[in-house]
């Protein structure tokens, strides 16, 4: 298995990068995870493209997305014959001082894979007290500054739930701390809209093309009130939720969840195999 810097493979104990980059010393990067499945990359032009929307959000050089696909491809090919693989893309602003403020040694790029790790069916969720701000600066940016997500995780974790989901600052639903959620509401398939400060998710816009669902804002008092909900991701595909703060949900997954999994797995697994295909 390698690793990829900067168009070069190495061996993992040989992948170093400096420890004044300031990905490591302010949070100052942005990255992508996208699922492999049988050495094929899912929907990578997706993936590269929102790298490079988050970047240019970030104001960091612009990630030379052509190159970084040559380099996803490479360490692919070197990887082990798993199912399935998480391959990482970080894209840094590179070396810079023990501070807020930017180096100019120009940008670091890396691209790593481990093996992946099936979720469960189904997750239980916990409403976070900190909400997402849905104006700041980094607002619907994928970037590696995710010592707000990390801490949220936990707060979960502590109630015994899976995944922690933040409401935003007017009280409306927003996000997981790497999910996007919908919910069931009176029969109608609900997200929040990317106004209300979510990640605009990759499975979260496959779902919407291949299942429908609208996009409105969502009180975040009803999730624990609504007749199904589930959580996208490239990690978790489509999963179910049982429970939101303790309370069970009727049904984990529904029918409506059920459906929109069956539709994903089917045109998942028809990418994988001919990923020039169109996903509707």
């Amino acid at each position: 298995m390698k690793c990829w810097i900067n168009g070069v493979l190495y061996d993992p104990k040989e992948a170093l990068i400096s420890v004044f980059d300031h990905g490591l010393i302010a949070g100052d990067g942005v990255f992508e995870t996208i699922k492999a499945v049988r050495g094929r990359p899912l929907v990578l032009a997706r993936h590269l493209e929102r790298l490079g929307r988050s970047a240019h959000g970030m104001g960091l050089p612009a990630p030379a997305l052509d190159v970084i696909e040559r380099g996803v491809m490479d360490v692919l090919a070197d990887a082990p014959a798993w199912p399935v693989g998480w391959i990482r893309i970080t894209h840094t602003s590179g070396i810079g001082p023990l501070a807020s403020n930017r180096g100019d040694h120009g940008p670091n790029t890396v691209v790593a894979i481990a093996e992946g790790k099936p979720f469960p069916p189904a997750a239980s969720v916990a409403v976070v007290p900190w909400p997402r701000c849905e104006n700041g600066a980094l607002a619907g940016l994928k970037t590696t500054s995710y010592g707000e997500n990390v801490l949220a995780l936990e707060y979960a974790r502590q109630r015994g739930a899976d995944e922690a989901i933040f409401a935003n600052s007017a009280g409306g639903l927003c996000e997981g701390t790497g999910s996007n959620i919908f919910a069931v509401l009176d029969g109608s398939l609900i997200t929040p809209p990317l106004s209300s400060g979510c990640l605009a998710g990759i499975t979260r816009e496959l779902v919407l093309e291949c299942s429908g669902g609208t996009e409105a804002n969502v009180a975040i008092g009803r999730l624990q009130h609504c007749e199904e909900a589930f959580l996208t991701s490239t990690t978790r595909d489509v999963q179910a939720i049982r429970m939101v703060d303790g309370v069970e949900l009727p049904s984990a997954p529904g029918p409506i969840t059920r459906q929109v999994k069956n539709i994903f797995d089917v045109l998942s697994a028809k990418l994988i195999d001919d990923p020039a295909a169109t996903f509707i």
